[in-house]
């Protein structure tokens, strides 16, 4: 059944799953294969610690990307379609890149070419950072309201999925088959990922609504873009919801490995207990997507916050349970399935708050902004660890989590949300 054929408007059809699981796993794979495999695959060669940490720089594209997300939903391909248009090129440059390492060898990537190599990275970044806007801007419509947590369930987990095949998949795979075998399997898997939407006819089924969209296509697309957001009815206390609602988790969580080293956990024990909690993850975004159905926005923000918080909070008996694995694992991962509902509940409702023809860059400046004070208020968490101890921060960051679901009541209680919002 091809994408084109089962695609519809009202529903949440197989065509739209099949698509937007492929987008977004073609979006963790290279993501995985720079966080998570280089690094090891570096320092295995001697790189200096300095340099592997160069890698850190290259993501600012993903950061920066608000600032040209209004040009991703303006310009758009006569021949392909909107999004596909851009899709389409960017996809194909990071197979194109991952071709290239894969035909290089490590001793030269890794030795007199790494500077190639980092510049190539730096361009499967912004490659990805880009045809990430324009795919959460598909997304968006072609997502019915009440299917919207379900379609993020395939946002979050399929970029997961993406990220182990590329990260740990590949560190499995590597002694076996090699270096040129591993990475060109992950560029293989970038092409077939590619098939879907080449079959996704956009201009049929989403045509281009050039009325909602700026006339302007020079420096005050900017400006006019995210000034025409800020200026929607209430969106001013919804950016308060998105910037608080992960707050208590982007303090607690960071620590939580840490504190298990402290405790004598091995690389091992950690590994497989990394493991199986991103695919506990990848269930709760599931599980999460299918309540949102049910619930709506308000009861699945309230109700899965309050897990998130609750389930925070808990990792202080991890204190001194640390050495029962059972315990480690039953609080961890229950604090990974509320993760997954959390956020697949909040970046559905910020869905929901993205203007026609503006899909892109309004969801690009929400997720973005909550990133970012998401990562501050991370970087602090060892910082408190220090201070008070990890009991004092877990139980701290889950009050937080639990206080911020009064934000969440106050927009609500503001608003006139249709039926299905309520």
């Amino acid at each position: 059944m091809s994408v084109t054929a089962s695609f519809s408007p009202s529903r949440l059809s197989a065509g739209t799953v099949v698509l937007l699981a492929s987008l977004y796993c073609a979006q963790g794979l290279p993501s995985g294969f720079i966080a998570h495999a280089l690094p090891v695959l570096l320092r295995q060669q001697g790189v200096d610690l300095a340099l592997i940490g160069l890698l850190k720089l290259l993501a600012l594209p993903w950061l920066l990307k608000v600032l040209w997300a209004p040009w991703v939903d303006r310009i758009s391909s006569a021949r392909f379609g909107h999004h596909r248009g851009w899709i389409v090129p960017l996809q194909s440059t990071l197979l194109l890149a991952l071709l290239a390492m894969a035909l290089m060898t490590p001793s030269f990537l890794f030795g007199t070419g790494f500077w190639l190599l980092l510049g190539l990275l730096l361009l499967v970044n912004v490659a990805a950072a880009t045809q990430d806007i324009a795919t959460d801007g598909l997304a968006v419509r072609l997502l019915p309201e009440r299917w919207r947590g379900l379609g993020n369930s395939l946002q979050v987990g399929g970029y997961k999925v993406g990220m182990l095949v590329s990260g740990s998949g590949l560190l499995l795979a590597i002694d076996a088959l090699g270096w040129h075998v591993s990475v060109g399997v992950v560029a293989g898997l970038l092409l077939l990922m590619l098939l879907p939407v080449l079959l996704f006819n956009e201009k049929r089924h989403l045509p281009r609504q050039a009325r909602h969209a700026e006339t302007a296509l020079g420096p005050r697309l900017l400006w006019q873009h995210y000034q025409g957001l800020l200026a929607q009815p209430g969106m001013w206390a919804w950016l308060a919801v998105v910037l608080s609602f992960k707050l208590g988790d982007a303090l607690g969580s960071p620590m939580l490995k840490p504190m298990l080293v402290d405790q004598g956990w091995s690389n091992i024990a950690l590994g497989q207990l990394t493991l199986i909690s991103s695919l506990v993850g990848i269930g709760g975004a599931l599980l999460g997507g299918l309540l949102y159905a049910r619930l709506g926005a308000k009861r699945s923000l309230l109700s899965f916050g309050a897990l998130q918080g609750l389930t925070i909070a808990a990792l202080a008996l991890l204190v001194s349970r640390g050495s029962d694995v059972y315990w480690v694992y039953g609080l961890s991962l229950f604090e990974q399935l509320a993760d997954g509902m959390s956020t697949v509940a909040l970046f559905a409702v910020m869905m929901n708050h993205c203007r026609p023809e503006h899909e892109g860059a309004d969801f690009t400046l929400q997720a973005s902004a909550q990133l970012l004070l998401a990562g501050v208020v991370g970087a602090l968490s060892g910082v408190v660890a220090a201070q008070w101890g990890y009991a004092a921060l877990f139980v701290l960051a889950g009050g937080l989590g639990l206080a911020v679901l009064v934000i969440v009541l106050r927009f609500f209680s503001r608003q006139r949300l249709a039926p299905s919002q309520a």
